[in-house]
């Protein structure tokens, strides 16, 4: 397992704009975005668990209005912030998430068996 650096710490901000980022999941190339929440930070793939769909409603927008639960804006179904379990909706599980970390004011992910970074 690598950490590969993402963002600035200060560029996720309480259920603000997220970070979009590519990876390799399972050999396919994805989208993933990363948000704060409650001060802690998570990442996901950027894939509703409905539809294979990329979920943010305007680009890196993904929390709903009230700024608690991550939105599909194709299906409508939400997700807890903290764990990408479905609260509501037509999902099916719930979103896969990718380990971040916080050192020295840098947020980094984590690769996985699963999850590499893009090469170029």
């Amino acid at each position: 397992m690598r950490t590969i650096p993402l963002c600035n710490a200060a560029e996720l901000r309480n259920s603000g704009m997220a970070v979009a980022f590519d990876v390799i999941y399972c050999g396919q190339n994805c989208r993933a975005f990363a948000i704060r929440y409650q001060d802690q930070v998570h990442a996901y793939l950027n894939r509703c668990a409905h539809v294979p769909m990329e979920m943010d409603y305007q680009t890196n927008q993904f929390f709903d209005s009230t700024g608690h639960w991550l939105m599909c804006a194709t299906h409508g179904a939400t997700y807890q912030p903290q764990t990408g379990a479905c609260r509501s909706g037509p999902c099916r599980g719930g979103l896969i998430k990718i380990g971040l970390c916080e050192l020295d004011g840098v947020v980094h992910w984590h690769t996985a068996h699963n999850l590499k970074p893009l090469e170029f």
